[in-house]
């Protein structure tokens, strides 16, 4: 399997960017969506945790939009994915009396948050003479 042309590997970075800015946003404008999502065996408030991953989705979104810093931005998106998955599985937990579709929902956030940090990797190794 060949490497990815230039036009795709730009259409990824863009479109988790997009992705990373959307819900960076949200982590600021209904937070409360978020809190339930912090594990509790994390210190500190889970507003903070909520208004910190935030940030870090918006830093992401902002690194991968250009070029010269689009590899950097592909791996604070990897470790972003990896760290939050917690939250993913906080989800999971939360969700185990809501009706099957929620709980479908929530089970499905798992293998997408493994393909979104793949994507996030293959960001972080492309080469950035072909970006």
């Amino acid at each position: 399997m060949g490497k990815p042309d230039k036009r795709s590997s730009t259409t990824t970075a863009h479109t988790l960017a997009t992705v990373n800015a959307a819900a960076g946003v949200m982590h600021f404008v209904k937070p409360e969506i978020f809190d339930d999502l912090i594990p509790s065996w994390l210190p500190g408030a889970p507003r903070t945790w909520t208004y910190a991953s935030g940030v870090v989705e918006l830093v992401s979104a902002g690194l991968m939009a250009f070029p010269a810093t689009r590899r950097l931005g592909g791996l604070v998106t990897a470790g972003l994915y990896a760290v939050v998955w917690p939250g993913n599985m906080q989800m999971v937990a939360n969700w185990r009396d809501k009706p099957w579709p929620m709980q479908a929902l929530a089970w499905a956030r798992l293998p997408l948050q493994v393909w979104l940090l793949k994507q996030a990797w293959s960001v972080a190794k492309d080469d950035p003479e072909q970006s």
